[in-house]
């Protein structure tokens, strides 16, 4: 439960539950309420950092975003949030706020990266899902919040041609966008508006591509080593976008 400013939160774990059960939720689907609550933009994302900017993974449900910032963090790019990234506007430039440092996976996702998958702790007792800790001894979390540096749109997996990256047109964006704000069920036709003209505001300032993995778990390196090097590339200025995608 929460007051009506969303400034205090409260609940009470169930007679099976753990407090790390409570935990769960608070920093899952809580968070994601309280920042609506407040107003706050938030994209069903992961975000890591490269050459001081956040370049934010978003996408569907199941689409490897979790998978994907975990691969970075092992090979030590700074993880900034997992699964929730709550953007912040500030003198027209896009931030993403620094979110819990930990990354969630499933057992699959911890065997693919780890060997086996009981190689990570379990984010409670009563789950099978386990998390990456970004405390610096296996990944680190940058804690301060950092400019958007670019976009990347997760696309279904493919076995051919993959895994490669696409240009996008700014339309295409704003629809995957708008489809991949956290708890967008709860807005109202204004807030909808609203909401709209801000991730608006977000593709005419900030590069997007769309980028498609391999259905191949074993391509998961060849997947980071190509979202790295176009995002260099996009990072330095190398990449004009098509006309089409600067609609």
């Amino acid at each position: 439960m929460t007051d009506a400013a969303a400034s205090r939160v409260w609940g009470i774990a169930g007679v099976s539950q753990t407090v790390e059960d409570l935990a769960t939720y608070l920093l899952g689907p809580v968070m994601g309420y309280i920042l609506r609550k407040r107003g706050v933009t938030a994209l069903h994302a992961s975000a890591f950092c490269l050459a001081d900017k956040a370049l934010v993974l978003t996408g569907e449900a199941g689409a490897g975003k979790s998978t994907a910032a975990a691969a970075l963090a092992l090979r030590g790019l700074s993880v900034l949030c997992e699964d929730i990234a709550a953007l912040d506007e500030n003198d027209s430039r896009f931030y993403v706020h620094s979110g819990h440092p930990r990354v969630c996976l499933w057992p699959e996702s911890v065997h693919m990266l780890m060997g086996q998958p009981d190689a990570l702790p379990l984010i409670t007792p009563n789950w099978e899902k386990r998390f990456l800790p970004l405390d610096g001894a296996l990944a680190l979390h940058e804690s301060t919040m950092q400019p958007v540096g670019a976009i990347y749109i997760l696309a279904a997996r493919q076995a051919q041609n993959a895994p490669r990256v696409e240009e996008v047109s700014s339309r295409e964006v704003l629809l995957e966008l708008v489809q991949n704000t956290y708890m967008n069920w709860l807005l109202d036709r204004r807030q909808r508006a609203a909401e709209f003209e801000l991730l608006s505001r977000v593709i005419s300032q900030v590069p997007a591509r769309r980028i498609i993995p391999h259905r191949d778990p074993a391509q998961l390196g060849a997947f980071c080593d190509m979202l790295l090097a176009d995002a260099a590339r996009v990072l330095s200025g190398r990449i004009a976008l098509p006309a089409s995608a600067s609609r």
